[in-house]
């Protein structure tokens, strides 16, 4: 299998740098459309049928079985867009120095597209059908917290055994086996505007009461229980010498452990439900749209299972935790074992330094295709 994907390796290069050169942004319909009918023809050329779930304002969906599916118990999810706008390919398209490959999104996540489909070419080659056992969503706005197909997921993956989750490995190669779960919320405040030298008296600040409840809300952060509150982006006000009759602020919340969820939210409500600037109102907007990925019994034995398969093919597996959110937090949160961080290795994504270690490429595929061909086995044992 290894000597297959080494053969194929340029070709693989060739085929990241095709999508690495086309703009995917999440936000970028036209863009993520077509990556997402490149993938398709690629994988009905394969005997896979590929069917294409339409969105009006992101790209479209696809959900992909072998046309011989053997009642999948392997769901793979890896997303199609990016973070970055439009353009950016035309300012800094693909290229490789060295041994690293760079150009927007080449290890978040295009080039773990390579992965999967080379690592299905190379069971064909063998013989070997465990790509009858696994089933393939791939989703258009997972940069964007997955807000049409986080439905999708949970639909197709319910009866999955095993989750495969193709984000990059971390720069050390780790992949990932626990995340923490997120939420996004807008604290809106609307106050009484008046002129701050004239009559003051008769004003009501916005920005005042947003700042009391600034405070609240770092307090709620415990960094050791793993619980993280961040005010990222505040405004407000018209002028210096105007009370500010409104104000708002983005707020980002992490947590540890799903049972966390339920004390946050209390806890959010509790803060907004009352007010110290008498006069101002306040009105809270968002929720928490990723669970944790929690590392279970489920994801320890899969994990396992991972790491046998690393020492039988002569790769060291290990694994850490991220606060980075992904969709592995959804098949996680379905009781299913969940494994992250299986594309190749690289690092820098979200910046113009994102960069992907070609070295890795043939080598992650070629765990990818043996882990496939390991689950199948134990599926059917």
């Amino acid at each position: 299998m290894e000597s297959f994907l080494q053969q194929h390796c340029k070709e693989m290069l060739n085929f990241i740098e095709r999508l690495v050169n086309i703009d995917s942004g999440s936000y970028d319909k036209q863009g993520v459309d077509q990556i997402g009918e490149l993938l398709k023809t690629c994988y009905e050329e394969l005997g896979f049928y590929v069917k294409v779930i339409p969105q009006k304002e992101f790209g479209n969906h696809l959900v992909i079985e072998h046309k011989d599916s053997m009642n999948p118990g392997i769901v793979i999810l890896a997303h199609m867009d990016t973070v970055f706008p439009k353009g950016t390919v035309e300012e800094r398209p693909f290229k490789i120095e060295g041994n690293r490959a760079y150009g927007p999104g080449v290890i978040d996540m295009k080039s773990s597209h390579a992965t999967v489909l080379y690592a299905i070419k190379a069971l064909i080659n063998e013989g070997q059908e465990a790509y009858k056992h696994i089933k393939i969503v791939l989703n258009s706005e997972e940069e964007i917290g997955s807000p049409t197909s986080k439905s999708l997921i949970v639909k197709e993956a319910k009866n999955a055994k095993y989750a495969l989750v193709m984000e990059p490995a971390r720069k050390d190669g780790s992949l990932v086996s626990a995340r923490r779960g997120k939420g996004n919320y807008t604290l809106i405040v609307e106050g009484k505007a008046a002129h701050s030298g004239i009559e003051p008296e008769k004003g009501r600040s916005a920005i005042e009461e947003l700042a009391h409840k600034i405070i609240q809300l770092y307090e709620l952060s415990d960094h050791e229980k793993g619980i993280s509150v961040n005010v990222g982006l505040i405004e407000g006000g018209s002028s210096a010498n105007t009370v500010s009759d409104h104000a708002e602020a983005q707020i980002d919340v992490r947590m540890k452990e799903i049972e966390q969820v339920e004390f946050i939210e209390d806890r959010l409500e509790k803060i907004c439900s009352t007010t110290e600037v008498a006069g101002t109102k306040i009105l809270l907007e968002g929720e928490m749209n990723r669970p944790p990925m929690e590392k279970n019994k489920k994801t320890r034995a899969l994990l396992r299972l991972i790491q046998a398969v690393g020492d039988e093919i002569g790769i060291e597996i290990e694994d850490t935790s991220t606060g980075g959110g992904s969709d592995a937090s959804f098949t996680s949160s379905l009781g299913i074992a969940t494994i992250d961080g299986l594309g190749p290795i690289g690092g820098n994504a979200h910046s113009d330094k994102e960069y992907l270690e070609i070295p890795s490429l043939v080598e992650r595929t070629h765990l990818l295709a043996t882990i496939m061909k390991r689950l199948a086995e134990k599926q059917h044992a």
